[in-house]
């Protein structure tokens, strides 16, 4: 895709969904496939702490994830957070390198700046996401950028202010510690 193109890089990225038991809903084969890798939660919210908890750190475990997607599953005036212990989730993703991140559809906002300044404090990389369905849905970087600054996140704690290797130099460094 990106052979003759000159002055852009495209890159291949996917929102795989974490299954119950923690498995991403594809294969390494296809997961092999992408640059980086979103693994997120979109069914199954009524799971208790533990259950949930050991969900999101089995998927972790996958060398393949580079970020971990609107980790509290919630939905503004639709749907309370799922129960999961976030605290350890946080440290898990700054002990193995994983960005997660602030979501920010203005019906989502997650995480909220309280938990930024967490996830800072920890040492885990914070990735801003659109979560756009469309084009128009592209300008919500402008409302986690809010978040992030709330959350007194400098630009090097946010993956998406490095260029594109150093983009790509996080998104492997999983991959080449698992290999």
């Amino acid at each position: 895709m990106n052979a003759g193109a000159t002055g852009i890089l495209v890159l291949k990225g996917v929102e795989a969904d974490i299954l119950a038991d923690g498995s991403l809903d594809y294969g390494p084969d296809v997961l092999d496939r992408f640059d980086f890798v979103i693994g997120s939660i979109h069914s199954r919210f009524g799971m208790s702490e533990e259950e949930m908890t050991r969900r999101v750190l089995t998927a972790m475990e996958d060398p393949r994830l580079t970020i971990l997607g609107h980790p509290t599953g919630r939905l503004l005036l639709q749907r309370e957070p799922y129960a999961i212990d976030l605290e350890r989730v946080l440290q898990t993703a700054a002990d193995r390198g994983i960005a997660v991140e602030v979501n920010a559809d203005p019906h989502r906002l997650d995480l909220d700046w309280r938990m930024v300044r967490r996830a800072r404090d920890l040492g885990v990389t914070i990735s801003i996401g659109a979560n756009a369905h469309s084009t128009g849905g592209i300008t919500n970087v402008a409302i986690g950028l809010g978040i992030a600054r709330k959350g007194w996140l400098e630009p090097s704690g946010v993956l998406n202010t490095r260029d594109a290797d150093g983009f790509l130099a996080f998104a492997r460094q999983r991959r080449t510690v698992a290999a």
